[in-house]
């Protein structure tokens, strides 16, 4: 049939697949970036899902552009419902311009006058060719098709993705979207996307990589040898990736029996010259503050990747949200110094990530990398991470006999041993403690110690980063985000098409950079967007400034913000 209802020149377009867990959406997710950005497209997607191992209603987004795009949006151009109640989970984002690509006889009464449905049997296709699984792939073939992407380039993506399975499986899944492709190609409706200029070059020296292994390869070019930590959601994919990939680095991957075993494992490793991170998130991270006073007292370097949640307790324990950082910013009883980064794009995650082991090792100091379940399960193409310069930089000394693991000097930072490198006795304590580590309760000594550890924080502020400025230098308006929300905020902007609004992005946010009153204070009106209730960042500003951010937008439903949503409530405010 002639497609009578071509949509012509599209430079962008958001596919949302949406279904039970354990039906299969990521492999359709998977095979239909790879076929994508092999095309030179850039692809984003990202992900929301219930806390449960199969069931539920879970949905997945899948942006396809000319230009690089990396942030959630609300619109859906194609919906493919795979399950009964998928509609209706995504039906506040569906619109009169939404196509509704599904099974009629599954959908059934979600369907409401104005959608614009096209039936495609995905389940009796596959079924006829032996298995419903393989009704994934008819999926996959269809939106291939109506994207305008040839057969043959479809064909060769999923013999890569199944290169390990029998010829015969290999076989019937190329069958499969064959079949999706022609059925869909009977549809009178079709997505013909421009292809990239350079199409060709456009992803040649790029990588696609979600927040997960960002951190993940941060954390090996930073050279850590070690990584202690118990499951938890959203934060163990880091883990899994390091053990997946621990042989090859020379790293060692544990475990523990729970948190509080991994950051004493940690701090244990640090003290015999390990590079080690804890991955966790908000509840894992609760159990470790302890252990974080511990590396406080002991001046032990230490690495912690927390990845954000929805709290109190188990609270949305797959969603997001950026309620973390006073938790991070106050973790553990007593005075001492730290460090928190919250990387906004993949490249400062790797980046950070790397970082934070240079500087844990170099001021003794716990650093904190805090992402959210959006950043860590969302990913994009983005330049290959530059590694030719990295070294692992080696702080510990050879000790001499006469070692004092706690010196006091002028800048606060003692020579750190490590045990049987040197004549030295390496002698640490959780107790307040003399040069040497031995316990003391000389109340004069108590003094010198505690400020001994917080003058660091005078050398940490020579180092720490700048925010970044993000649209004009000459701005009246700026909206002031941190971690995750970067992107979506720029984009937001972008939509708004302000040549007076300017962005202020932190991906260090504690301690402050005193640029930060400077930018703040140039601006007429000032909009802090955070995905937390009570506005955490926004207090931490004016508790280092002074200054008062004129309006806040927060959102704390467990799900991310939007580009378009913001952009919306953007406008209603400037």
């Amino acid at each position: 049939m002639e497609r009578t209802a071509m949509k012509k020149n599209i430079k962008s377009i958001s596919i949302v697949l949406c279904g039970q867990a354990g039906q299969g959406i990521q492999t359709v997710e998977n095979i239909l970036t790879k076929i994508m950005s092999s095309a030179g497209f850039n692809v984003f997607a990202t992900k929301e899902y219930m806390s449960r191992v199969r069931g539920g209603m879970n949905s997945t987004q899948i942006r396809i552009s000319q230009e690089p795009v990396n942030a959630f949006l609300e619109r859906i151009d194609i919906l493919v419902p795979l399950d009964k109640g998928a509609i209706n989970h995504v039906g506040g984002r569906v619109s009169a311009e939404t196509v509704i690509i599904g099974e009629k006889n599954v959908c059934g009464d979600e369907i409401q006058e104005g959608n614009r449905f096209y039936d495609i049997p995905f389940t009796e296709i596959a079924t006829g060719l032996g298995n419903k699984v393989f009704s994934n792939t008819v999926a996959v073939g269809a939106l291939a098709s109506l994207l305008g992407v040839e057969k043959e380039r479809v064909f060769k993506l999923i013999k890569k993705v199944f290169s390990g399975k029998p010829k015969e499986i290999i076989d019937k899944n190329i069958e499969a979207a064959e079949k999706g492709y022609q059925k869909a190609a009977e549809l009178d409706v079709s997505f013909q996307i421009q292809a990239p200029k350079k199409a060709k070059q456009n992803n040649k020296h790029q990588i696609i990589v979600n927040g997960a292994q960002a951190v993940a390869l941060g954390a090996i070019a930073g050279g850590c040898n070690f990584v202690s930590s118990y499951p938890m959601s959203p934060s163990t994919a880091v883990l899994v990736f390091l053990a997946q990939n621990g042989s090859d680095f020379g790293i060692i991957a544990e475990q523990a029996e729970d948190e509080i075993a991994a950051v004493n494992m940690a701090v244990g490793a640090w003290y015999a010259g390990a590079r080690v991170m804890v991955t966790t998130s908000g509840g894992g991270f609760a159990l470790m503050t302890e252990g974080i006073s511990l590396a406080g007292m002991i001046e032990s370097p230490l690495v912690v990747h927390l990845a954000q949640r929805p709290g109190p307790a188990t609270g949305l324990p797959t969603r997001t949200e950026q309620a973390d950082l006073e938790l991070a910013l106050y973790a553990g009883h007593g005075e001492f110094p730290r460090i928190i980064f919250a990387p906004g794009t993949l490249e400062e995650a790797f980046q950070l990530t790397c970082k934070a082991f240079e500087l844990a090792d170099k001021f003794q100091v716990p650093v904190f990398i805090l992402t959210d379940q959006y950043f860590v399960d969302s990913y994009y193409n983005t330049n290959a991470f530059d590694v030719s310069s990295r070294k692992t930089k080696q702080y510990f000394i050879k000790t001499q006999k006469n070692y004092k693991r706690y010196e006091l000097t002028e800048n606060g930072i003692s020579p750190r041993g490590i045990p049987n490198y040197g004549k030295g006795f390496v002698c640490v304590d959780s107790d307040e403690h003399d040069e040497q580590g031995h316990i003391t309760e000389d109340l004069d000594l108590r003094i010198e110690m505690v400020d001994k550890r917080l003058k660091k924080l005078d050398l940490i502020k020579e180092e720490i980063m700048s925010p970044e400025i993000i649209g004009p230098k000459k701005y009246k308006n700026l909206i002031i985000c941190w971690g995750s929300t970067r992107n979506i905020v720029c984009e937001a902007v972008d939509i708004l098409h302000r040549k007076d609004t300017a962005v202020l992005h932190f991906a260090q946010v504690y301690p402050l950079h005193n640029s930060a009153s400077e930018f703040i204070g140039r601006a007429k009106k000032t909009i802090a967007v955070e995905s937390n209730a009570t506005g955490q960042f926004t207090r931490l500003i004016k508790i280092n400034t002074g200054i008062d951010i004129d309006k806040m937008i927060l959102k704390y439903n467990g799900l991310s913000f939007a580009a378009d949503e913001l952009a919306e409530k953007l406008a209603g405010i400037l």
